[in-house]
């Protein structure tokens, strides 16, 4: 049985369903993402007209027609209905079509592979912003194998992201264990001031790092590989941040309310910018596994933001660090409640690479639908 090959258009409904009878609200707001995910929206809402908003229900796709590098596109997998910005565009598989021709979830995985965005990047128009049409995606062509050599491999998609979601929800698990021992020793012990367990680091790059050992500083509380243009740039004034050591970005006002910081986690020393803050910890008295336990928490962010300073440029800067609070109990305490933390981070890289692997694995499941297709 050989592929059947289809435009996109003759496949795909538009749907211009909006939010007119206000039935969603602000909570029910959504965006999209270009690892092709819905997520909670960053936009500022305050006095936009809800009615205009797309509805989006189980089993819809949308789509941000503005484009970058990659697609922003969503698929509606959970049971919820969602409403997204009319500036975006949504659609269904037309229905005397979805049980007959193609499966939502096969045109989900098509959608999910690196081959998509790259011909979707060669489809867009425009000069300073980029754009891809409902037009654009309608004349896209696919190849289809029977119906049910789709759902033979979107089973095996399933069975993939089922596994990854019961590990994840180990995960926090994990993490709401931890959060219960930090608020017991909160209500049973006096809180102290970290600063006199501290201590500020200023080690420059006299040990001649190399550009792969640059690290930046992120939100999320990690230290990720810099995605800063290194060209040219001399590395002999970038602190050194060794092993066990914590550094973070004074710098509080254009990061989302969050602080970007960072633990160095492994046996090797990196290098931050020369505008971060590098410390450690008093071992006998407090190890940096426990304090990283508070500055991950929102609180923290919450607390840095408050106390940041400044007209414009806003910093959180080395004397409001030592000035935080917390309960510091016996150093084996503290270790038993790190540990704890470290399986935490240790699964949550695992959940990540899960994460990768199952998208790495679209392009892979497509092309073994095809040649089952051709093979039958």
């Amino acid at each position: 049985m050989a592929l059947t090959k289809y435009t996109l258009g003759e496949l795909l409904v538009r749907n211009a369903e909006n939010n007119e009878n206000l039935q969603y609200g602000v909570s029910d707001v959504r965006g999209v993402l270009n690892t092709k995910g819905i997520s909670n929206t960053k936009a500022d809402l305050n006095g936009r007209d809800l009615k205009k908003f797309l509805v989006v229900r189980p089993g819809g796709f949308v789509f941000n027609h503005r484009v970058h590098d990659k697609l922003g596109l969503g698929y509606n997998t959970t049971e919820e209905t969602y409403i997204f910005t009319n500036d975006y565009v949504a659609f269904y598989v037309k229905s005397k079509v979805k049980e007959t021709i193609l499966l939502p979830e096969y045109l989900y995985i098509w959608f999910l592979r690196p081959e998509f965005d790259r011909y979707m990047l060669f489809k867009t128009y425009g000069s300073a912003t980029l754009f891809f049409s409902w037009d654009n995606m309608c004349e896209l062509e696919i190849e289809l194998p029977d119906i049910t050599i789709q759902r033979e491999f979107v089973n095996i998609y399933k069975s993939m992201v089922a596994n990854q979601k019961s590990y994840e929800n180990g995960l926090e698990d994990l993490k709401l264990l931890c959060d219960g021992y930090i608020e017991d020793l909160r209500r049973k012990m006096p809180c102290k001031k970290i600063g006199p367990y501290l201590k500020e680091s200023n080690q420059r790059n006299d040990a001649g790092l190399e550009v792969d050992a640059v690290r930046g500083l992120s939100t999320t509380k990690e230290m990720i590989p810099t995605k800063a243009d290194m060209s040219g740039v001399s590395l002999s004034n970038y602190k050194v941040v060794e092993p066990r050591q914590i550094a973070y970005v004074p710098d509080t006002s254009r990061r989302g309310d969050k602080i970007s910081l960072g633990f160095n986690n492994t046996s090797e020393p990196f290098l931050v910018s020369s505008i971060s803050i590098v410390f450690g910890t008093n071992l006998d008295f407090l190890i940096p596994e426990y304090l990283m336990l508070f500055l991950t928490r929102p609180e923290f962010d919450r607390y840095a933001r408050f106390n940041s300073w400044g007209s414009a440029r806003e910093t959180f800067d080395w004397s409001e660090m030592q000035n935080i609070q917390i309960p510091i109990p016996d150093i084996k305490i503290q270790k038993a409640i790190a540990e704890i933390f470290t399986v935490y981070n240790t699964r949550k890289r695992i959940n990540e690479q899960l994460k990768a692997q199952i998208k790495d694995i679209c392009p892979i499941l497509i092309r073994g639908s095809w040649e089952e297709g051709k093979a039958k």
